[in-house]
């Protein structure tokens, strides 16, 4: 079985920084892109920022600047620095891989449980 397994979300004042991290576990021999999402209260869940096995990385236009995504290959972990948050930040926030090579298989677009940021003074 392999998951995926967010930590580090909280409530922060507007302008302060959080750092999200995901983990991905089980019998994982290689993971292709992975990203984070987030979806507020109501809305459809979006793409906050993505980064390739390569390190190529892409953001959403209201995250360029605040955020940074990087990913360690060898722990199979992923993280979001977060910085100058905004109340519009507020959002469970989502890991995603899209394609997890184990070593009995192919796994396509695995979400993990989410993790809760709050941004409010």
């Amino acid at each position: 079985q392999v998951q995926l397994e967010e930590s580090g979300g909280g409530l922060v004042q507007p302008g302060g920084s959080l750092r999200l991290s995901c983990a991905a576990s089980g019998s994982i021999v290689s993971i292709s892109t992975m990203g984070w999402y987030r979806q507020a209260s109501g809305k459809q869940r979006d793409v906050v920022a993505t980064i390739t096995r390569g390190g190529t990385t892409n953001y959403a236009d209201s995250v360029k600047g605040r955020f940074t995504i990087s990913r360690d290959n060898a722990k199979n972990m992923v993280y979001l620095q977060m910085n100058s948050l905004k109340p519009e930040d507020t959002a469970v926030y989502y890991c995603n891989a899209d394609l997890i090579r184990a070593t009995w298989g192919r796994i396509y677009d695995r979400w993990g449980q989410g993790t809760q940021v709050t941004v409010s003074s």
